[in-house]
Parts: C-alpha cells; sequence; structure tokens
C-alpha cells in the first residue's frame, strides 16, 4: 500500500479485515455474503463490531481496532460513519458502492469480488483524509464532513460575526455558515457554490448559505471562530449532520482542523479526479 502524498506507508500484510455496513440488512447482506466467501479464499479473518455481528446474525462481535483493513458495504453515509469510527486509529477505510453517488467508495458492487481480491493483495493507495474539531460552551466534536451554524427557526436569517485566526471579518447576514474538510467539500458546501478541496489539501473550506460574501480556503493552523449576533434568534451548530449544541445571542463556536486524520483506502485507478468527472461532470 502507498500514500497518494507520495510516502510509502509501513502498513501490515491484510490478514483481518473489519466490516462496516449499510442500516438496513436487505441492502448489504447479499455484499457481505460475497465477501464471505473473498475472506475465505484468502484465509482472511472478518472482524464484524457488536452492532454488525447482532445484525446479521452473527455469535459475537470482534475488537475491530486491531483490523489491518476496514471495508464498507454502502454508499457515502455508511462510508462516512466509518470513517469517523475508525479517526485517528490507522486503520484505513475501503468502500465498495451500494448507494447512489458512493463519491468517497472505491469499488462499485458489480467489480467486488475482483476489487477485493486486488485489495487484500495490497494493491492499495491510501489518502489522509483531517478531520475537524468544533468546540463550543465548554464541549468539542469530531466531525469528518463539515459543520453547519443554521438558524434555528426556519425561515429566519440570521448574522453571524466571524474571525480567521483571531482577526475579525465582521459580520454576515446569511441563512447559515459551512465549514467544511477536503473529504466533506463535495458535499453540502458543493451544492452552496463553495470551492471543492482536492484530497490532500490541508485545508478547510468556508462557504455562507445565501450570502453577500464569498468562500474562503483556509490552512491548518487557523481557527474559525463564529459568533451569533442576532438578537432575537438562536442558532444551531450541527456536526456531521447531527445537531450538537445551540448559539444564544452572543455564542460562540470555534472550528479548526483536527489533528486527528482518517485514511481513506483507494484502488490505484479511483483517482479523485476519476470520480469528481464520474459525478459531478456531465458529458
Amino acid at each position: 500500500m502507498s500514500s497518494k502524498t507520495g510516502s510509502t506507508m509501513p502498513l501490515p500484510e491484510v490478514k483481518r479485515v473489519a466490516v462496516i455496513t449499510h442500516g438496513r440488512v436487505e441492502t448489504s447482506g447479499e455484499a457481505l455474503a460475497r465477501l464471505r466467501a473473498i475472506a475465505e479464499e484468502r484465509g482472511i479473518e472478518l472482524l464484524l463490531p457488536d452492532e454488525e455481528a447482532a445484525k446479521h446474525g452473527d455469535d459475537d462481535g470482534a475488537d475491530v481496532t486491531e483490523a489491518d483493513l476496514a471495508v464498507v458495504l454502502g454508499g457515502d453515509g455508511t462510508m462516512l460513519r466509518a470513517l469517523r469510527r475508525f479517526l485517528g486509529t490507522g486503520v484505513p477505510v475501503l468502500g465498495v458502492n451500494l448507494g447512489r453517488v458512493g463519491f468517497l467508495t472505491s469499488i462499485e458492487a458489480g467489480a467486488l469480488e475482483d476489487g477485493l481480491r486486488r485489495a487484500f493483495a495490497g494493491e492499495l493507495e491510501l489518502v489522509e483524509l483531517p478531520a475537524l474539531e468544533v468546540s463550543a460552551g465548554g464541549e468539542r466534536w469530531l466531525g469528518v464532513n463539515d459543520m453547519v451554524v443554521a438558524s434555528s427557526t426556519i425561515g429566519r436569517m440570521i448574522e453571524l460575526g466571524w474571525a480567521i485566526g483571531g482577526e475579525d471579518l465582521g459580520a454576515q447576514p446569511c441563512d447559515g455558515l459551512i465549514c467544511s474538510t477536503p473529504s466533506g467539500s463535495t458535499a453540502y458546501n458543493l451544492s452552496n457554490g463553495g470551492p471543492v478541496l482536492v484530497w490532500g489539501l490541508d485545508a478547510m473550506a468556508i462557504t455562507f448559505v445565501a450570502p453577500h460574501a464569498r468562500p474562503l480556503v483556509v490552512p491548518r493552523g487557523r481557527a474559525l471562530t463564529v459568533t451569533n449576533q442576532t438578537a432575537d434568534v438562536s442558532a444551531t451548530v450541527i456536526a456531521d449532520g447531527q445537531q450538537v449544541h445551540e448559539l444564544a445571542p452572543g455564542d460562540q463556536v470555534e472550528a479548526r482542523l483536527s489533528e486527528h486524520r482518517s485514511l481513506l483506502a483507494t484502488l490505484p485507478e479511483s483517482t479523485f479526479f476519476s470520480r469528481y468527472r464520474r459525478t459531478f461532470v456531465s458529458e
């Protein structure tokens, strides 16, 4: 296995594989059976965490932190769940697409056997993906995709003060703000006209929703501070799609690139730009 940044990653031979699947058994059951057959053929031990073992009728769950590789059977939602689970562990995450878009996945369902055989033989490249660290009210959350600050009242605009690295950038009337990682930049950020961050960039994108401001790309080491300057409306802080905090008027939230990283495993031909063209470019 090798890293997209060009350095060789000292990873062991693939002997133990963690398995994370789509929430519905009917979606992932057949793919799991095919994965089990490949693993038996190659003498690889499959490790299913407790909730996956219960979902698929296995007797006992296993410690997935001992895995050499994690295989995800699902779409981008399942991939994000797995990337969060293995954040900072050094376990690479490889996706088999059972969803609609599957931008983060590397293998299509119809090519499962060939793709996994190649992966288990070490024919993989790894991409380091930075995460976000979000803090407010004395609490802290990690996100692999994005942080969103939005009005807590549907239909009401809010006014958000913002600063980068302690430098005040004024206040912005808007419907919300998105702070995304490279892996999250092709999601909500992109749909709001934000910049796409190519994998390998150690930066975060800041994009307002319905604003009068341009997006920014901010490097590691500079924190984003957002203040709810709306006099009579609270704002909701959302990390990776989960509501985590309410900002009363005057309250602040901070987001910065975390020291923790996730590892995305890909087949050599499944590059960022090939995925981008397949997903976003009309022929």
